[in-house]
């Protein structure tokens, strides 16, 4: 990923460098993007773009980095704006088996975690994309959610992208920013296998009663 990543620079020059990946990070929740090309606008390409920043000084990895963090923070909110406008007829419109059981489980991942699962989400593929604007659906107040997502989107932005630069340019670094990486990572599985197991358990209960 990280090479495909560089030979964008290569070609399309800094100032389209910045502007493609903060545009990927942007569409990837606000128009459920990243349903389809999650490895596009997800961690693998915030932590190519850092390698990338971290292997040249065309880039600034601070710019990229911020920037990052906006695009996220604004994707974020315009998926749930168009979620409270719109309500669950925005969501049925997201047609197909695999969305709607992935909707199904990021509600039920939201029941679960609350304000919270704005912020972890972030770092779960399929919670990042749709955690927004089942938020807005679900009627969660516009300044509690805006507190999450500036929380959850620029700490992920920031964060992965700056692992990926510090993994590049830093050899003393390297391994820290590895093991970082590792955390974050093992962080989501440890929220996705709470959210499986409360789900099952949920399921069970219903099917009981």
């Amino acid at each position: 990923m990280s090479d495909d990543v560089a030979g964008w620079l290569d070609v399309l020059g800094p100032i389209a460098f910045y502007l493609v990946v903060w545009g990927l990070v942007f569409v990837g929740t606000a128009f459920f993007v990243g349903v389809f090309i999650p490895f596009l606008t997800g961690d693998g390409l915030l932590f190519g773009a850092g390698i990338v920043a971290g292997s040249t000084d065309r880039i600034d990895i601070w710019v990229l980095a911020i920037g990052v963090g906006v695009a996220a923070v604004a994707g974020d909110q315009v998926a749930f704006l168009l979620g409270r406008r719109y309500g669950r007829p925005y969501l049925a419109a997201r047609t197909g088996r695999w969305v709607q059981a992935t909707v199904a489980r990021t509600e039920r991942f939201y029941e679960l975690f609350g304000w919270w699962s704005v912020v972890i989400g972030r770092y779960m593929p399929w919670a990042r994309v749709f955690v927004p604007v089942i938020a807005g659906v679900g009627g969660m107040s516009y300044t509690r959610f805006l507190t999450a997502n500036v929380f959850g989107a620029l700490s992920w932005g920031v964060l992965i992208t700056v692992i990926g630069y510090f993994a590049a340019s830093d050899p003393a670094v390297r391994p820290v920013a590895y093991v970082v990486a590792g955390v974050v990572i093992a962080a989501s599985v440890v929220a996705g296998v709470r959210a499986w197991r409360h789900d099952r358990a949920g399921r069970a209960d219903r099917a009981a009663a």
